[in-house]
This record gives structure tokens, C-alpha cells and sequence, in this order.
């Protein structure tokens, strides 16, 4: 599963080094207004994005029963999670690290209700 978070990297790294010599880098913020208005989608996406999880947990909460989810898959989004997370706070890129940070809490509240009502 992809996550937003990748591309992100780039527009804060972009905004650091545009005006470095020798850099080929894009300025920021962008002069193309559509590029600029994807730069800000970008980062609202990296946010709302995690809490597309809640109503997974929710339901399996509300229901106490989490059959037809999958402990693989989600175990396998929050262990992921953490390499993301680690590689934000390395890079000290904040929009990674709040959202990796949020995908990994949101997975392993569904991880814990599927261990529950599994």
C-alpha cells in the first residue's frame, strides 16, 4: 500500500534548497499556480488520509466483531509505519512524521480490535 507521505519529501526539500547554487531544484512556493494549489492538497491529504481508518475501527468496535478484516494486513501497515516514522524524524520532515505517526496509531487500534472480536 502506497502512502501519501513520499511525495512530500520532495515539496519540503524543494522549499529548503531552491535558491542553493547549482540546485535544479523547483521554487517554492511554486509559480504555476495548479503545482502551488497540489503542493497544499499534498499536505491536507497526508493528514486526512490516517483518519480514513477510524470508521474501519469504529465498526469493529460498535460491533465487537472484526471478521473479514485482516490482522496480516493491518499488522502489516503499522509495522511499515514505523519505518516511515523513523525516516521522517530522521529527515525532520514534520507532515511525515505526523502523519506516519498517525497511520501507525490508527492500524494498531484496528490491530488491537481485530485481536479482540477477531
Amino acid at each position: 500500500m502506497s502512502r501519501m507521505g513520499a511525495g512530500i519529501h520532495h515539496l519540503y526539500k524543494r522549499k529548503r534548497f531552491h535558491q542553493l547554487p547549482g540546485e535544479k531544484l523547483q521554487e517554492y512556493p511554486h509559480p504555476d499556480k495548479w503545482i502551488n494549489r497540489l503542493d497544499k492538497l499534498l499536505l491536507i491529504i497526508a493528514a486526512v488520509g490516517p483518519i480514513m481508518n477510524i470508521p474501519q475501527a469504529i465498526h469493529i468496535f460498535a460491533l465487537k466483531n472484526a471478521s473479514g478484516v485482516s490482522l496480516i494486513s493491518f499488522s502489516s501497515f503499522a509495522f511499515f509505519d514505523i519505518f516511515w516514522l523513523i525516516y521522517g524524524i530522521v529527515h525532520k520532515e514534520k507532515p511525515i512524521i505526523i502523519a506516519y505517526a498517525l497511520w501507525f496509531i490508527t492500524n494498531l487500534v484496528v490491530v488491537a480490535g481485530i485481536i479482540m472480536y477477531g
